[in-house]
């Protein structure tokens, strides 16, 4: 079959934005356009272009380039439409009006466990998190349920980074070593659900419950999060016992059967 016609300078262009996409953070113009494989001066006039339309931003400090707000638009509603995401939103109404809570729903992304869509309760109290948000593997209940389900040599490099940080940082609420990360996790699993108290956001509590598609991979996180003073933390509690009956709903609607 003859390949169809298409405009090469889109193509060329695209792998400034997959290179972007590849790194772990902003890139100076010399690297991104190393890692595009193109010359600074050619990865320049794109970049010009890509910033017009959002697609990519320049820190006016640093001078470093990163995916802008247009990209992550496109990336949001690229996620926001995988059929796990779309069975999950259509119940997070009647999800939150059983729990009373702020629930979020949230997919593993480039960098990690990324929100995708959150819908607040009508008296929460309010949390400095957005859509778009990656959340931390250890200190997060959204990342430690995904962590705990996931290939670990897929994870090795971020669990490491988390804990030597949280080292340095000498947070108590952090695993200090890969052996104590391994048994959080390993009771994640056993409970069917992740749950952290008052660590990432002071004062708040956050479940979050897995949702595996039909061969057995974690596809989804559903989050709940609220107050301590009017959040039960209970294990198999008011928030705990239905978001996890609602998670493993919604896996078996997508076909697993674990």
């Amino acid at each position: 079959m003859k390949e169809r016609a298409g405009i090469q300078s889109v193509e060329v262009g695209f792998a400034l934005l997959q290179a972007l996409s590849d790194a772990p953070g902003p890139l100076m113009l010399r690297d991104l356009a190393a890692a595009a494989g193109m010359s600074a001066a050619k990865a320049h006039r794109y970049l010009v272009s890509f910033q017009r339309l959002q697609l990519v931003a320049q820190d006016p400090g640093s001078t470093r380039y990163d995916l802008g707000p247009a990209a992550l638009k496109l990336g949001l509603a690229s996620l926001s439409r995988l059929d796990a995401v779309k069975l999950a939103r259509g119940r997070v109404a009647e999800l939150m009006e059983q729990i009373g809570h702020t629930l979020a729903l949230a997919v593993w992304g480039n960098h990690g466990p990324t929100i995708v869509h959150w819908e607040e309760a009508p008296d929460a109290v309010t949390v400095n998190l957005r859509l778009g948000d990656v959340m931390p593997l250890l200190s997060s209940a959204t990342g430690r349920c995904f962590a705990a389900h996931l290939p670990q040599d897929a994870i090795a490099q971020l669990l490491a980074e988390e804990i030597a940080r949280g080292r340095r940082q000498g947070r108590a609420d952090v695993p200090a070593s890969l052996d104590e990360a391994r048994a959080l996790l390993g009771e994640v699993r056993r409970r069917g659900a992740a749950r952290v108290v008052d660590t990432l956001v002071p004062g708040i509590v956050g479940f979050c419950a897995p949702v595996f598609d039909s061969d057995g991979h974690i596809v989804l996180g559903m989050v709940a999060l609220g107050p301590l003073g009017s959040f039960d933390p209970e294990w198999d509690g008011a928030v705990d016992r239905p978001l996890r009956a609602a998670a493993r709903r919604l896996s078996s609607d997508l076909g697993y059967r674990g």
